[in-house]
């Protein structure tokens, strides 16, 4: 199960989890349906609002009575950046409804499902403006520092039934809306900045969640993958 996953990140997710033989139950608020019919047959879409509690009980239930959950990537977020002295209430809240709230009752809803599995796996999509300040970013970041809590706490509490998670906090990744956001001298000092010289692809942050996602990587539980260049290190 990938939500977010018409999106740039979430399109990558998904063919590189198809690629793997992988049968995929795409999510996201816009209609996946067109990837999904793309990528075969066998693969579902549907479409979900985060920010409805009721929704996804509703969306996480038939997905795992119609496929089980053995992962479930929680890739989907909202990305609107603001200084923090603008009190600005409603972004802020809509931005924790969808980047912690959201990932953690996705969760809860899938955990029978993941039991179920015996080997289950949550792998969800942190940042790292959720390790390190990042300006303009309070909202966003404060709500992926959340994510990467909430998912150490799931860690400790659901590997008893065999399940890990872990979290990725990768720099700017190349899709679209990032590239607009990081567009010009703003985008090319930050670039300057990574000690690899450039921005995160899709393709990497796909790859990183398929190595979580296996069974090779079952010892790994609790972890921050930093998928930034070596930016957070200097």
């Amino acid at each position: 199960m990938i939500t977010g996953a018409a999106g740039g990140i979430g399109k990558a997710m998904a063919e590189c989890f198809a690629a793997t033989g992988a049968r995929l139950a795409l999510v996201d608020i816009n209609d996946p349906s067109g990837l999904a019919s793309r990528l075969g047959a066998h693969h579902r879409s549907f479409v979900l609002d985060l920010e409805d509690p009721a929704a996804i009980a509703s969306v996480v239930d038939q997905i795992g009575a119609a496929m089980g959950i053995d992962i479930l990537v929680n890739n989907a977020g909202l990305g609107i950046v603001f200084p923090a002295e603008e009190a600005n209430v409603e972004v802020w809240d809509k931005t924790m409804r969808i980047n912690l709230r959201g990932p953690w009752l996705v969760a809860a809803a899938a955990l029978p499902y993941l039991k179920t599995s015996g080997r289950g796996r949550v792998i969800n999509i942190s940042s790292q403006a959720g390790v390190i300040a990042i300006e303009e970013h309070a909202a966003y970041g404060a709500s992926k520092a959340g994510l990467i809590n909430l998912t150490k706490v799931m860690a400790i509490e659901w590997a008893r039934f065999g399940i890990t998670a872990n979290a990725i906090a990768p720099t700017v990744v190349e899709t679209p809306m990032a590239l607009v956001g990081w567009s010009g001298e703003k985008g090319e000092k930050a670039k300057r900045d990574i000690p690899v010289g450039r921005f995160a692809k899709p393709s990497e942050i796909a790859a990183a969640a398929r190595y979580l996602a296996s069974d090779e990587a079952g010892i790994i539980n609790g972890a921050v993958l930093m998928a930034d260049g070596g930016f957070s290190v200097k």
